[in-house]
C-alpha cells in the first residue's frame, strides 16, 4: 500500500498555532481522501516553527468504481419536475434515463450512474491545493506581487515550498505534481536556516526525518520538548540548582526552535528581592526562559536563584556564551523595571490628598499603601460594567454581602468586610498593571507587608478561586465568605441587567462563577439561602443606581421593570441557573440524571441538601426495598394520574371507616407512620433516615396492590382508595418525586 509524505514549509509559524494547525492539516487531508473514496491505515502530523508535515500510511492506490441509482419522478410528471431530475442526475436528456415500474405507483424514471475510480495521485493533486487555499489559520497574510490579484493565496506567513511524494515502500515514490500560486510541489526541502540551508532531496517519510535531523531539524515536537526538559534539568543540576517546571512554557519554547540548545544565564542577586512570581513572569513573558531555585530549596515556591535557563535555536561556536550574555542583558533590564514596580507599590501615592472621601466611604487607613490603592480605585470611578456600575460600587456591595455570609460560614464578619474592601485594591498596583495574571497574589503580598490579618491576606488571593474544575476552593473561612460574595454579586448583577449566558456564549464566565459557588458550598459543607441572598444583593444594586443617578443628575438607568420588580424574579431565575449548573456538576460526578430531577424543585435553594438527598436516594434505590418501593409508588402514581385525568373524584382525606380490607388498613397505618417519621428525619436533615422510614411502605404497598381493587364499584370507596394512593405519593414526595425516576 502506498504512503503519502506532505510537507508545507513556510517562513514562520507562530508557536501558539502549530499544534492545532498540524491537527487541522491531518483532518482536512484524511477527510478529503475518504470523501473521494480512498482509505488509509494510519496518519500522524508533525510540526516545527517552519513546517507542517503529514505522514500518511497505507493509502489505497485507487478509489473504487461507483454505481448508483437516482430515482426520479413519474413518467407522467410535469416537465418542470423532469428537468429538475435531469439536473440532479447530471443527464442531458430524459432518453438517458431508464423507466422502472412500481405496481402501486406506476412507471417512473431512474438514472443509472457509473463513475470510474480515480488514481490516488489524481485525487491528491486536486485535494491538497484546495486545502492550502482554504486552510483555517486564525490570522493569515498575502505577500509578493501575486497578493494584488483577486483570490491570492493567504498563509500564516509566506509559504516557501511544498513536498508531496507518494508510493509504496518497495518502489521509488513519485512526486504528486500540482501548483499553488506559483509554488510547485516537489521532493526538495530545506534544513536549519543557519546550520544547513542547502536543499535536501527526500523520498519518503523515514529518510525525510533522518535527513532533516542531519540538517539540524528535529521534526517531532514531543521529542524537542523532552530534549529541552532533560537538558535544562541536567544543566541546572550540574550547577547545584533545580529547574522550576513550566509545562506551558515548555510547549511554547519547543515551538520556537528546530534544534534546541539549552544554555544558562544569570542576573544580579539584588533582583531576588522581587517576589518569585514577578521574577518568573518577567523572565517568562519577555525572554521565554525557565527560572531555577537553589538545590536545597526544592519545592519552595518563594525561593529562586539568580540563574535562568534559555533555549537557543543555534549550536553556537562559542558554546552559547554570547547568546546567554545577551539574554542576561535583556532580563536585567526587565527585572529592573519589575523592581521599580515592586518598590513603587509600597510607597505613598502622589495624589493622596484627593482620596479622603473614598477613604471615609470604605473606612480605609491612608497610611497603608494597599488602602491608598483601594481609595484610588474608587475615586477614579473605574468601570466594572457600564450597566452594573464601578469597581468601587461593586466592592461596597461585596463587602456588605461578605459580612452577612461570614455569619453563615463561620468567619469573623469584621475580617470578611476588611478583606472584601481590599480584595480589588491590587488592580491599582504597578505590578498587576504589568502582569494582570498576578492580581490576588500580589494583593496577598502587599496585605502581609502592611500587617493585615493572615486570613484577610489569604482572602485577597483566594477569593478568585476556584477558577476552573481543577483549581482548589478557598480553605480559610474569611476567604470563603469573600469568594462567595464576589461570585454571587457578579451573577446577580448580570442577571439584573439580563446579560445571561446563551448557548455556547458566556463572555463574562458566569457558568464558571456559578460552578465556583457550587463547589465551594458542597466541598465545604456549607449552605446559604440563594434566593434571599440574590434578592438582597439585587436591591443593593438598585439602591446604588438610584443614589448615583440622584447625586449626578444623570438620567435614570433603571428600566421600568427594575422599579416595579422587587428582585424576587431575578433571584428565582438565578436559582434556576444554579440548578442547571448543579445538574451538570453532579452528572460529571457520576450521579444519575433522573435522581437529580426527582429531588430538585423550583424552590430548592439549599444546594447541599439537594446533593445529600441525591446521595441518600441513590443508595436507597440500590437496595431491594428501594427497588420494590419505587415500583409500587410509581404504580400508585400512574393509577392516580390516570384517574385524575379522567376527572374521577379523589377524596380530600382518607376516611378510616371506608377502609374495608386488612391490606388497605395496614397500608393506611404504614403511610401515617412513614409520613411522620420521614418528615421528622428530613427536618433533622437525616435523608438516609428518611429513606429508611419510607422503606417500611414496601410490604404494605405490595400487599395492597395484590389484594385490593382500587376502582371499587362503590364511588365513595373508590375515592377513598385513590386518596390513600395520594397519601403514598405525598409521603414519598417529601424526599423525591418518584415519578421522575427511571425503572
Amino acid at each position: 500500500m502506498p504512503d503519502l509524505l506532505l510537507e508545507l514549509r513556510s517562513e514562520e509559524i507562530p508557536a501558539r498555532m502549530q499544534r492545532k494547525a498540524a491537527g487541522d492539516l491531518r483532518k482536512m487531508v484524511t477527510d478529503g481522501l475518504v470523501d473521494a473514496g480512498l482509505t488509509y491505515e494510519a496518519a500522524r502530523e508533525y510540526w516545527t516553527p517552519r513546517r507542517l508535515t503529514l505522514d500518511l500510511r497505507g493509502v489505497t492506490a485507487r478509489s473504487r468504481d461507483v454505481h448508483e441509482e437516482i430515482k426520479g419522478p413519474s413518467t407522467t410528471a410535469p416537465e418542470q419536475a423532469v428537468q429538475g431530475f435531469l439536473r440532479k442526475a447530471g443527464l442531458f436528456d430524459i432518453s438517458q434515463a431508464h423507466i422502472h415500474n412500481d405496481p402501486k405507483k406506476g412507471d417512473f424514471y431512474v438514472a443509472h450512474l457509473s463513475r470510474p475510480g480515480r488514481s490516488a495521485e489524481e485525487i491528491i493533486a486536486e485535494l491538497i491545493p484546495a486545502i492550502i487555499r482554504s486552510f483555517p489559520w486564525p490570522k493569515s497574510m498575502r505577500w509578493g506581487k501575486a497578493s494584488a490579484k483577486p483570490g491570492a493565496l493567504r498563509w500564516v506567513r509566506p509559504l516557501q515550498s511544498i513536498v508531496c511524494t507518494f508510493g509504496p515502500e518497495t518502489e521509488e515514490p513519485v512526486v504528486v505534481d500540482f501548483e499553488v500560486d506559483g509554488i510547485r510541489s516537489g521532493n526538495i526541502t530545506y534544513g536549519h536556516r543557519f546550520h544547513a540551508p542547502e536543499d535536501i532531496v527526500v523520498r519518503r517519510f523515514d529518510d525525510y526525518v533522518s535527513k532533516l535531523e542531519a540538517a539540524k531539524v528535529i521534526l517531532d515536537a514531543e521529542r524537542r520538548k523532552e530534549i529541552i526538559r532533560a537538558d535544562a534539568v541536567n544543566l541546572a543540576f550540574a550547577n547545584g540548582l533545580e529547574m522550576v517546571e513550566d509545562e506551558g512554557l515548555l510547549e511554547e519554547v519547543s515551538g520556537l526552535v528546530e534544534w534546541p540548545v539549552v544554555l544558562m544565564g544569570t542576573f544580579e542577586k539584588e533582583f531576588l528581592a522581587i517576589p518569585a512570581e514577578v521574577i518568573r513572569l518577567t523572565i517568562r513573558a519577555n525572554q521565554k526562559c525557565f527560572v531555577t531555585r537553589p538545590g536545597d530549596a526544592a519545592g519552595d515556591e518563594a525561593k529562586l536563584s539568580n540563574h535562568f535557563l534559555l533555549t537557543s535555536n543555534i549550536d553556537a561556536k562559542d558554546g552559547g556564551v554570547e547568546i546567554a550574555r545577551g539574554n542576561g542583558k535583556v532580563v536585567r533590564a526587565r527585572l529592573s523595571d519589575a523592581l521599580y514596580f515592586w518598590q513603587t507599590d509600597q510607597h505613598d501615592l502622589p495624589d493622596l490628598d484627593t482620596l479622603q472621601e473614598s477613604a471615609a466611604r470604605f473606612d480605609l487607613d491612608l497610611s497603608k499603601p494597599l488602602d491608598q490603592r483601594m481609595a484610588r480605585l474608587d475615586r477614579l470611578g473605574v468601570t466594572f460594567h457600564a450597566k452594573i456600575g464601578t469597581q468601587g460600587e461593586r466592592v461596597a456591595r461585596i463587602a456588605a454581602l461578605a459580612e452577612e455570609l461570614a455569619l453563615l460560614v463561620g468567619a469573623d464578619p469584621k475580617l470578611a468586610r476588611r478583606a472584601a474592601v481590599l480584595a480589588k485594591a491590587d488592580l491599582q498596583t504597578e505590578v498587576v498593571g504589568e502582569f494582570p495574571e498576578l492580581q490576588g497574589a500580589m494583593g496577598r503580598k502587599y496585605a502581609l507587608l502592611q500587617g493585615e490579618n493572615e486570613s484577610v491576606a489569604a482572602a485577597l488571593e483566594d477569593h478568585y478561586k476556584p477558577q476552573g474544575p481543577s483549581d482548589h476552593i478557598p480553605s480559610d473561612t474569611v476567604a470563603i465568605a469573600v469568594a462567595l460574595a464576589d461570585k454571587l454579586d457578579t451573577l446577580v448583577g448580570f442577571w439584573a441587567i439580563d446579560e445571561k449566558p446563551t448557548g455556547s456564549k458566556d463572555p463574562y464566565a458566569l457558568r464558571r462563577a456559578a460552578l465556583g459557588v457550587i463547589r465551594t458550598l458542597l466541598e465545604s459543607d456549607l449552605r446559604i439561602p440563594i434566593i434571599e441572598v440574590a434578592y438582597r444583593q439585587r436591591n443593593r444594586w438598585v439602591d446604588q443606581l438610584l443614589e448615583h443617578d440622584a447625586g449626578s443628575g444623570a438620567g435614570d438607568r433603571l428600566s421600568s421593570s427594575d422599579h416595579t420588580d422587587d428582585g424576587r424574579s431575578v433571584a428565582r431565575d438565578l436559582l434556576s441557573f444554579f440548578h442547571d449548573r448543579l445538574k451538570v456538576y453532579l452528572r460529571d460526578q457520576g450521579a444519575r440524571h433522573d435522581l437529580i430531577d426527582a429531588v430538585i424543585t423550583p424552590q430548592s435553594d439549599d444546594l447541599l441538601a439537594i446533593v445529600r438527598r441525591v446521595e441518600a436516594l441513590g443508595a436507597f434505590l440500590d437496595s431491594e426495598d428501594g427497588k420494590n418501593l419505587l415500583a409500587g409508588t410509581k404504580r400508585a402514581a400512574n393509577i392516580l394520574a390516570a384517574e385524575e385525568k379522567k376527572g374521577t373524584r379523589v377524596a380530600d382525606a382518607v376516611d378510616a371507616s371506608l377502609l374495608k380490607q386488612d391490606a388497605e388498613k395496614k397500608l393506611a397505618a404504614a403511610v401515617n407512620q412513614a409520613e411522620k417519621d420521614a418528615g421528622q428525619a428530613i427536618q433533622n436533615e437525616d435523608f438516609s433516615g428518611a429513606m429508611r422510614a419510607l422503606s417500611v411502605l414496601r410490604e404494605p404497598v405490595d400487599s395492597f396492590f395484590e389484594a385490593v381493587l382500587v376502582n371499587d364499584p362503590d364511588e365513595n370507596v373508590r375515592a377513598n382508595r385513590l386518596a390513600l394512593l395520594s397519601r403514598i405519593r405525598a409521603a414519598t414526595g417529601q424526599v423525591a418525586d418518584f415519578s421522575k425516576i427511571a425503572g
